[in-house]
């Protein structure tokens, strides 16, 4: 199998390239580098079925030879990146997901690509099952993020409905693990990060609001079931383990060791008050769910954050 991996030098698309290298594909790892990173690749760089290119899915992909599998995991997906880049976030989910869609097309080959729980917006069901349509603020400064993947989605269903191409549709649920940015703005680098340096702990609001965190290793499991099943989604790929930000910020102050304190902060606007997916579907079809406890998945995480931010 030959797959061009959009976003693959990100979190997520590294630890996709890494698995995909280990069940005997060949990977084209594609990425504009603006929030993914070469050291991600360390476990793939070298290897005679890995190839990067450096390139910007807003514009039109250019990939020579046949390809089996086209997976979209470009995006920036953290709040601050997406803040930061909001045109390019709506580009990338527009533009680079046509692309990406139209490279498949030409090539006769399947398509995969990775939605996010964030469709759901402040959802007024929980858990969140795929049928549920959402709540999002199309116009609140996370709508960038939400819409973007929202119309990645109905772009990916259109050409699936008038060109027949093979789809996936993955709604990833809040993911942590190794790779992660030091300074990535989601909760679980934040806290690891401030613990470790001795500073505080900031908690948004007063805590309350919850996610289902899963560990990458999990996630990755249930892609590749989900590629290799004959389901096109969308489907839920998230842990049932849910967790106040207030619990998670204590527990890992506790597994770091650290004496910080926390400190609280206005919540963020349109900032979800709960978060957990409905895996009914993942479960019944892939028979997947998250395995990885969240005390070990951190445990983990954290051992990896050591050796790799001491420097920083």
């Amino acid at each position: 199998m030959r797959t061009l991996v959009t976003g693959g030098a990100g979190f997520l698309g590294s630890h996709l390239c890494e698995r995909l290298i280990r069940e005997g594909w060949e990977v084209i790892c594609y990425d504009s580098l603006l929030t993914g990173a070469w050291e991600n690749l360390a476990p793939v760089q070298g290897h005679e079925r890995f190839t990067f290119v450096e390139g910007d899915v807003t514009k039109p992909i250019e990939i020579d030879g046949p390809l089996d599998w086209v997976m979209n995991l470009a995006s920036p997906v953290s709040p601050p990146d997406y803040l930061e880049h909001p045109i390019h976030t709506l580009k990338v989910g527009s533009l680079g997901t046509l692309h990406a869609l139209g490279l498949a097309k030409a090539k006769q080959a399947s398509f995969l690509t990775t939605s996010t729980s964030e469709v759901y917006g402040d959802p007024l069901v929980h858990p969140q099952p795929e049928t549920y349509w959402g709540n999002v603020n199309p116009v609140g400064p996370r709508g960038v993020y939400d819409e973007a993947k929202r119309f990645a989605e109905a772009l990916t269903m259109a050409y699936h409905r008038v060109h027949g191409i093979p789809i996936r549709i993955a709604r990833v649920f809040n993911t942590y693990g190794p790779r992660m940015r030091r300074r990535d703005g989601r909760a679980v680098p934040n806290f690891i990060d401030q613990a470790l340096h001795g500073d505080a702990l900031t908690v948004y609001g007063d805590g309350s609001q919850t996610r289902s965190l899963c560990y990458v290793d999990d996630l990755i499991e249930g892609i590749w079931r989900f590629v290799n099943a004959e389901v096109l989604g969308p489907m839920n790929l998230g842990s049932a383990e849910e967790v106040t930000m207030l619990e998670l910020a204590e527990l890992i102050k506790s597994l770091v060791g650290s004496s910080s304190e926390l400190v609280f902060e206005e919540l963020p606007i349109d900032d979800p008050v709960q978060r957990r997916p409905d895996t009914t579907l993942a479960q019944s079809v892939l028979g997947w769910k998250a395995e990885i406890d969240m005390r070990d998945g951190l445990t983990r995480t954290i051992e990896w954050a050591r050796n790799r931010w001491a420097g920083e």
